[in-house]
């Protein structure tokens, strides 16, 4: 398995070759220095280390400028490890988007939307509006019954309730790579890709 970094810049559609409209999310993939090597003599596991992205010297901390000093780069923002790579890789080596071609599946790991509070109708598709049961009666987007009454005398854990959603992280696999943009280091994937944009992406192939 070969992975990389990218940003994810948006959605767009491209006509196939049997002229059907397909959906589909441009990602700035790279290009990523290898900034480490995990070994499984040292380390315990075997792992490349990959960073991404222009950071600031003054809002990077010593150790990290040291780490990044040993594989001759400038700091960066986003490192991610990868435990496989089909290619050997060495300590300072650049890994570029031309490690994928038309015609790939890549699996694409993000950060989804956050919503913020939501009810049990947005947040797990409960009925709402609607029959008037279990409990539920003239409150037309609650979730009604939560539980028994006299045993247990408490709600169950893992009950579907309102709360915080979004802001999970979220695989998204079997992705087809549409185009390949080496020159601008854009990467084009069927479908769409948790995340908003500007936001970090893995691409794993």
């Amino acid at each position: 398995m070969s992975g990389i970094i990218g940003k994810k810049v948006g959605m767009t559609s491209i006509f196939g070759a049997d002229g059907k409209n397909i959906p589909c999310t441009v990602i700035e993939a790279g290009p990523c220095v290898v900034t480490q090597l995990r070994t499984v003599d040292q380390d315990g596991y075997a792992a490349v280390q990959l960073a991404f992205d222009e950071k600031k010297e003054k809002n990077t901390s010593g150790p990290l400028k040291g780490h990044f000093a040993k594989a001759n780069t400038t700091p960066k923002r986003k490192i991610v490890e990868f435990k496989t790579f089909v290619d050997e890789k060495s300590l300072g080596d650049t890994v570029t988007v031309d490690i994928f071609v038309a015609g790939d599946f890549v699996d694409v790991v993000g950060t989804s939307k956050g919503k913020g509070f939501q009810g049990v109708v947005k947040r797990h598709g409960f009925g709402g509006v609607g029959g008037q049961t279990h409990g539920q009666h003239n409150r037309l987007r609650a979730p009604g019954s939560l539980g028994a009454s006299s045993w247990p005398s408490r709600v169950f854990k893992g009950m579907r309730m309102a709360g915080r959603m979004g802001g999970d992280r979220v695989k998204i696999q079997n992705l087809e790579v549409l185009k390949v943009y080496p020159e601008q280091n854009l990467l084009v994937v069927s479908g769409s890709i948790p995340g908003a944009k500007g936001s970090y992406v893995i691409v794993d192939k």
